[in-house]
């Protein structure tokens, strides 16, 4: 019987998405050890609680849609017939590298932010304020990379409920950046705000007057 050949452009984002989510959990359990407390870890907000209840189901969607793109041949599921024509396996190509680049430069950010990184707002904690190295000109550096990643996987995989997956998923970070841009404008006041009227949220050079 011979085996259909792997799509390399999704089997490389998968991967991608895997090692992603991967140090993320690791990050998570390193912190608990380390601070041996949930906070920063389990969401102390209810907003923030509300959004982990999708949040985590749309990670393991972001790894299964991949998944299921390798095994299915039809369906819903399945790559659609344009993703194999020789103009869209190009940018397929592209997104992939993208990926990549978004994966190293979220493990740069990563290691910037040191001990100092949480996966919720933590009220309990002096919260530190970055503005050097990605963060002199994205205040969300992180987010931005997560978005370039998913809209990579979105390109590669273009499904509809990829596509689905990618809607709810650029809501979610524009609904967590907003919320943590309130909680450290109540931390750091003028000193916050004026790193705001200089950076962008996403892209850089796209700065807002004052966070809402």
């Amino acid at each position: 019987m011979r085996l259909a050949p792997i799509d390399l452009p999704t089997l490389i984002v998968l991967l991608t998405v895997c090692v992603y989510w991967t140090i993320v959990g690791a990050k998570v359990i390193r912190r608990r050890r380390a601070t041996r407390k949930l906070s920063g870890v389990v969401p102390e907000q209810t907003l923030e609680t509300l959004m982990a209840l999708i949040w985590l189901p749309l990670v393991v969607a972001w790894v299964v849609l991949p998944w299921c793109a390798l095994t299915h041949a039809t369906g819903v599921l399945a790559l659609p017939a344009f993703a194999s024509s020789s103009v869209y396996a190009g940018l397929r190509w592209i997104a992939a590298a993208a990926g990549i680049a978004a994966l190293y430069g979220s493990m740069r950010a990563w290691r910037q932010m040191g001990k100092h990184w949480t996966i919720a707002v933590t009220h309990d904690e002096t919260s530190t304020l970055f503005t050097g190295g990605m963060f002199g000109r994205i205040r969300h550096p992180i987010y931005a990379l997560s978005i370039v990643l998913m809209i990579a996987t979105l390109v590669i995989v273009p499904t509809w409920p990829m596509l689905a997956v990618a809607v709810i998923h650029l809501a979610l970070m524009v609904i967590k950046a907003r919320n943590e841009e309130r909680f450290l404008l109540a931390a750091h006041g003028e000193a916050y705000a004026c790193y705001c009227r200089n950076t962008g949220r996403f892209v850089p050079f796209t700065a807002a007057a004052r966070p809402r």
